[in-house]
Order: C-alpha cells, then sequence, then structure tokens
C-alpha cells in the first residue's frame, strides 16, 4: 500500500525555542524534518551551548538554506559561510552563528538531527 505524508510547519508537532531560536519539528512516521529558524545576533555557543552542554555541536546536519546567511566553524578551525539556496553537511564538532542582520531559515532532513537538536 502507498503512503503519503504531509504536514506543515505551521502546525509542527514539537518546537523548541532556546534564546533566538525557533526549532519546528514534524513527524512524518519514520522520518522527523526541522526547521530551524535563529535570529541575529545568535551563535550555536550562547543560545544553544547552555541548554545541550557541550564545548562544540555534537550534531550531523543535513539540509538546505532558504534564507539569511550563517558561518560554521569546525574544531580544527575550518569554516564556511551558508547562505539561501546552499545545501549543506555539517559533521560534528562545529560552532556556528548568524552574519548580517536577516534571520536565518534552514531546513534540516537529517533524522537524528530534527529529533534532538537544541532538545535538553
Amino acid at each position: 500500500m502507498s503512503v503519503i505524508r504531509k504536514k506543515s510547519f505551521s502546525s509542527p508537532d514539537e518546537t523548541r525555542t532556546p534564546d533566538k531560536t525557533n526549532v519546528a519539528v514534524l513527524d512524518l512516521g519514520s522520518v522527523k524534518v526541522a526547521q530551524l529558524t535563529v535570529q541575529p545576533g545568535w551563535s550555536w555557543s550562547n543560545c544553544v551551548k547552555p541548554v545541550v552542554g557541550g564545548e562544540s555541536c555534537q550534531v550531523h546536519h543535513v539540509g538546505t538554506c532558504v534564507s539569511g546567511r550563517m558561518r560554521v566553524r569546525h574544531d580544527d578551525g575550518t569554516q564556511v559561510d551558508i547562505k539561501a539556496g546552499d545545501a549543506y553537511v555539517i559533521e560534528p564538532g562545529h560552532d556556528g552563528w548568524v552574519v548580517g542582520d536577516d534571520p536565518v531559515v534552514m531546513y534540516e532532513f537529517d533524522h537524528t538531527a530534527a529529533e534532538t537538536y537544541a532538545k535538553e
């Protein structure tokens, strides 16, 4: 039997709201996806680290950015800017922050990231 599941981020199954952060999660059965919206002045180290602990983000991210610009720096010093229209994979062990005055909106497709990011 074919299955089609559809939900809207306007009515998420779960919402997480650390400082300057909104994570909207949709549970589509065998898959969870997330919409991450972060405001100007946001950084993982200042806004999410107090919730989850650790020295750097340990989540594996796979997604796409639809607005704004975020700079990501890996623990080894490698850094890259992710902007609207970019798809990305970010391995564990990084920090990130908003660049500029526009909110950043990203969609996360890694099931584990959608399930655990910014969660106590």
